[in-house]
């Protein structure tokens, strides 16, 4: 049988090198007929051996695969996104022609948890903080932190049973914290087989001294955590951040963070980017980093190596692991 013929749609052609090395490129070349054009952002047009494609291999800045964009892909079986949400990239139109999808989301998934994991370590030993008062200040003593701190015997929120949150509990294991676990669509039996009990919202907001947010980005949940849910959070607790910046309402987090009250981590933010001189970026008590807690460096590899991983699995038994339904929209990231 003839290897399928593939091509590469993405922001940038470099970016190849960066997810695939010579290794998995050397299997994917195995596997598929590697179509030497790339469609990239900066020049999206779509050659004619586009009408030949049968596998599609998409990754971060990839065109809006919709009606029109597929018709340059008559032939296309399956899209292969070697990033993470589909979102941005999937239409109706791919499932209306029975196009199957895969996403390497899980791959995606496992530096976000460690970024989490980190975060919630060092937001309880309160180093984040302390480091910066003690480099402003120069003064041991007066850095030092007071009260209540440290991870041992504290409670960590985690609202969303995403693959992030479920491997963010995983990695809670080994340390003396306790998780508590809010996801409307699991029941109790679920969430305890999880290893953290079920909670309400409101509920886990009031315990956990430190919240962390893991849930997509759906009309339902955007500003889920308002000035209320804010108000409910425990004196001293921390909030972190690294799914979408429109669950948080920014202004009513500013407002907690002026008084001291909460602290907070965002990998992600509304808006996003920040513009210079957004005040988050000198509010008390927030740690910003630009969006980096998902795959990049050397993690990209990880994503590439599960992606020539799916689509052996597809060409050789027509199977896949990662695949994504349209019924997932609804839900997913």
């Amino acid at each position: 049988m003839n290897a399928p013929r593939a091509m590469f749609a993405l922001e940038d052609a470099a970016l190849i090198g960066e997810l695939f090395g010579a290794s998995d490129l050397g299997r994917l070349r195995d596997l598929v007929r590697l179509d030497p054009h790339v469609v990239t952002r900066a020049d999206p047009r779509v050659p004619r051996a586009a009408a030949r494609i049968e596998i599609l291999i998409t990754g971060w800045g990839a065109p809006h695969l919709d009606g029109p964009a597929l018709d340059h892909w008559p032939e296309l079986r399956a899209v292969f996104h070697a990033a993470g949400s589909v979102k941005r990239v999937v239409s109706p139109a791919l499932w209306e022609r029975g196009i199957r999808v895969s996403s390497s989301a899980a791959a995606n998934a496992l530096p976000v948890a460690e970024y989490t994991l980190s975060m919630i370590l060092l937001s309880a030993k309160r180093a984040l903080h302390t480091a910066d008062a003690f480099r402003r200040g120069q003064d041991m003593a007066a850095a030092q932190p007071r009260g209540r701190f440290g991870a041992y015997g504290i409670t960590v929120g985690i609202v969303g049973a995403s693959r992030i949150g479920r491997r963010v509990i995983e990695l809670l294991r080994p340390f003396d914290i306790t998780p508590v676990l809010y996801d409307p669509s699991l029941s109790a039996t679920e969430a305890a087989d999880l290893g953290a009990p079920l909670m309400s919202l409101d509920g886990l907001l009031r315990v956990s001294d430190i919240v962390s947010l893991h849930a997509p980005s759906l009309p339902e949940t955007r500003r889920m955590i308002g000035a209320p849910q804010l108000a409910a959070m425990r004196d001293g607790a921390t909030l972190i951040n690294t799914a979408r910046g429109d669950l948080v309402d920014t202004d009513a987090l500013l407002a907690e963070l002026a008084h001291g009250r909460l602290a907070a981590v965002l990998d992600v933010t509304d808006p996003e980017p920040l513009p210079p001189g957004h005040p988050l970026f000198t509010a008390p008590g927030v740690t910003l980093t630009p969006h980096i807690a998902g795959s990049l460096g050397n993690e990209l590899s990880r994503v590439g190596h599960q992606t020539v991983d799916e689509i052996a699995r597809y060409v050789s038994r027509g199977s896949l692991a990662f695949e994504i339904h349209r019924r997932d929209l609804a839900t997913i990231a």
